[in-house]
C-alpha cells in the first residue's frame, strides 16, 4: 500500500510510507476501547460551545472520580482531543470518530428494499433499491439488471422517507465520483488515480468502465464512463437547451449514464465516446484514458443513437 506523496503541511514520510509522530492503528484502536472515551468524545459533540472547561465535561459525562476522569480524558489528548485555553476540543479524528458512531457504522445492521424512480432499460420493469451490508443497490425488480450499488451509511436512512432516501442516495453518488475524478479520495483525502479500462473482470457487466483507486487507501469507485459526465458543463447545456434538468434527474433513470450501450470503446490510445439523444439531436462526448473529456459534438440524431435517448420527462 503507497500512500500520498504530498503529506499535509509538507512532512517528511518515514522510509515506511508513515507521517512523522503518527500513532500506529493498533494503538488508536486501543485507546477508544472504552466506554468512558467513548463517552467523553460523545459529550464533548453534543455541547453547544467549544472549548469545554475539564469539570464541565466531567459533569457532562457524569463521573464523579476527578482523577479517573483525568486518567481516561488525557489517554484520548494530542491524538482525538487537544487541551486549549479555556478547557478541550476536537481534533479531526476525534470527529472522524464520533461521525462514524452517528453514521452508525461499527453499531448499525439495516436490511431494507423500497421502490424507486425509473424502469429498466433491458426488460421495462419496475425499479427498486436494496440495502444491505451498507450499501444501497438500485435494481430491477422483475430481470435483477443492476444500476448502481455503493455505499450508504446506515445513518442516512435515519429520520428519511423512502423518498428521501433515493435522493439522498443520488446525490452522494454523484458527489463522491465528482471527487474522485478530482483526483481527492472520499474516504481518505489521498491521491486518486482514474483509468478508463476494459471490463475484463466482469466487475460491472460491461465492456468498459472507470476505476477511481486511492493511493493512499486503495479505495476504490467504479463505475460507467458517462457517470463522470454528470457535471460536465457541455453536458449539462446540451439538456437544459432541451428542457431537461439534468440535476433533477436521478442518474439511474439516464441510460448514457448507468450503462455503457451508447458508448464506443478504442484502446490505441484510450479514446471513449459517450453518445447521448434528446428530441432530434445528439452529442457525442469523447474522453481519454483519463477521463479527460477532448472533444464534444452536437449533431442530428440518427436511428443508432437511441440506446442513449433521454425521455424529456
Amino acid at each position: 500500500m503507497s500512500g500520498s506523496d504530498t503529506p499535509l503541511d509538507g512532512a517528511p514520510l518515514d522510509p515506511d510510507g508513515s507521517l512523522d509522530d503518527s500513532l500506529p492503528p493498533a494503538e488508536a484502536f486501543a485507546l477508544l476501547g472504552n466506554e468512558t472515551r467513548i463517552t467523553i468524545l460523545q459529550e464533548l459533540w453534543l455541547a453547544p460551545d467549544q472549548p469545554v472547561a475539564f469539570s464541565d465535561l466531567r459533569k457532562r459525562v457524569g463521573m464523579k472520580d476527578s482523577a479517573q476522569f483525568n486518567y481516561h480524558l488525557s489517554k484520548l489528548t494530542d491524538h482525538f482531543v487537544r487541551q486549549v485555553e479555556g478547557g478541550y476540543e476536537f481534533q479531526y479524528a476525534g470527529e472522524k470518530v464520533v461521525r462514524a458512531i452517528l453514521a452508525g457504522t461499527f453499531t448499525e445492521r439495516v436490511e431494507l428494499e423500497f421502490p424507486v424512480t425509473g424502469e429498466c432499460f433491458d426488460c421495462g420493469g419496475s425499479l427498486e433499491a436494496a440495502y444491505a451490508d451498507e450499501r444501497l443497490t438500485v435494481r430491477c425488480a422483475g430481470c435483477e439488471s443492476v444500476y448502481g450499488r455503493y455505499a450508504f451509511p446506515p445513518g442516512g436512512l435515519r429520520d428519511r422517507s423512502t423518498t428521501e432516501i433515493e435522493a439522498a442516495f443520488d446525490q452522494r453518488v454523484r458527489h463522491l465520483h465528482c471527487l474522485a475524478a478530482d483526483g481527492v479520495c472520499p474516504e481518505c483525502g489521498g491521491r486518486v488515480d482514474t483509468n478508463v479500462v476494459p471490463d475484463d473482470e466482469d466487475a460491472l457487466g460491461l465492456d468498459v468502465r472507470v476505476d477511481h483507486t486511492c493511493r493512499q487507501c486503495q479505495h476504490t469507485i467504479t463505475s460507467p464512463v458517462g457517470l463522470s459526465l454528470l457535471d460536465n458543463s457541455a453536458v449539462v447545456a446540451f439538456h437544459a437547451d432541451h428542457g431537461v434538468e439534468l440535476d433533477t434527474r436521478k442518474h439511474w433513470t439516464l441510460p448514457w449514464c448507468v450503462t455503457d450501450a451508447s458508448t464506443t470503446y478504442d484502446a490505441d490510445p484510450t479514446r471513449v465516446t459517450v453518445t447521448i439523444a434528446l428530441d432530434d439531436e445528439a452529442m457525442d462526448v469523447t474522453l481519454d484514458g483519463d477521463l479527460r473529456v477532448v472533444d464534444t459534438e452536437r449533431r442530428r440524431a440518427a436511428d443508432g443513437d437511441d440506446a442513449g435517448r433521454v425521455s424529456a420527462d
